[in-house]
């Protein structure tokens, strides 16, 4: 089986689980439930596509395909934003009350960080490794920062941080849905044009040089545009740690190719079909008893265990 047909039974799975879960028992109140299940499926789609080409291109140009773009610091850096402003001014702050400026200004702040952050690395001549490394310790610091202020707030302020610490398919943040599609749509059409490198740069570093790519330059532009994808999931549901690294290595297993052409549209369709199917068992047969986010993260840290032990035997 090519490619090809691969992704169009992906995306025919992905379509059915859709329509399933949007018109499965609808009752007689229909004109209530569905469009809140439109609005639903559409956050949840958009969660999961932007998650999943994050990660592809992240361990493309990383080269290392256990790794997540939450290494780099920015999960942390939004909890910072989020515990700062209500430590500073309160959970009745303007830009906690509004949604669209929060998801802004929180936007705002993670890529002045991540180009601040590029530009010494790379003006240094240092690394992506080295880039990896500063984001553990800026991770940790941000992270250290957060719970230093959690633990001097109200408790009712805490409970409301505490929403924002967890992710939860249950409760998505639709009112920036419109706002999160337009910016992801033009982060991706600006993707488009470095989508060509991608293929040669998984090679590494020097053969792409060698072969002609202008490394640093493509790099820049990509963590750029994962860094605007993981501010919009974790904006819409909260930070989400192994969904990236489950579907993006059960893309490679499947798909089985070097070409992103192939691998980014499979793994956006696989996250969409974890999610949505996800998402309807959690709901139709656990009826809501545990939530979507707790076994993701329990199955994508058996799976981490998984390939751990499995590039161990390879060495």
């Amino acid at each position: 089986m090519n490619n090809k047909s691969k992704i169009i039974i992906l995306a025919v799975l992905a379509a059915a689980l859709t329509a399933g879960y949007i018109f499965w028992d609808l009752g007689p109140n229909w004109d209530y439930a569905l469009p809140r299940r439109i609005i639903k499926i559409i956050a949840i789609i958009v969660v999961g596509c932007a998650i999943a080409f994050s990660t592809v291109i992240f361990q493309t140009v990383t080269n290392n395909k256990i790794l997540t773009p939450s290494i780099l610091g920015l999960d942390s850096m939004y909890m910072l934003i989020q515990t700062g402003v209500i430590f500073l001014f309160g959970s009745t702050h303007i830009m906690i009350m509004n949604k669209n400026l929060n998801f802004l200004v929180t936007l705002t702040a993670m890529l002045i960080f991540s180009s601040l952050l590029f530009k010494i690395m790379f003006k240094k001549n240092r690394n992506i490794y080295f880039l990896l490394l500063i984001g553990i310790i800026f991770g940790t610091l941000f992270g250290s920062m957060s719970s230093f202020m959690q633990v001097l707030i109200d408790p009712n302020e805490f409970q409301m941080i505490q929403n924002k610490m967890f992710a939860s398919f249950n409760n998505v943040n639709t009112d920036l849905l419109t706002l999160a599609i337009i910016l992801m749509i033009a982060a991706m059409i600006y993707f488009m044009r470095f989508l060509k490198y991608l293929d040669v740069m998984s090679l590494g570093r020097d053969q792409a040089i060698n072969l002609g790519v202008d490394y640093d330059f493509v790099t820049k532009r990509v963590l750029i545009v994962v860094t605007i994808l993981i501010s919009i999931s974790t904006a819409l549901i909260g930070p989400i740690t192994f969904l990236g690294l489950l579907v993006a290595n059960v893309a490679y297993q499947f798909i089985k190719s070097y070409q992103h052409k192939h691998i980014i549209p499979g793994a956006m369709l696989i996250s969409v079909i974890a999610l949505v199917g996800g998402q309807f068992i959690v709901e139709r047969i656990f009826t809501f008893s545990t939530t979507l986010s707790v076994i993701i993260n329990f199955v994508g840290g058996v799976y981490f265990i998984y390939l751990l032990l499995k590039e161990n035997k390879s060495w």
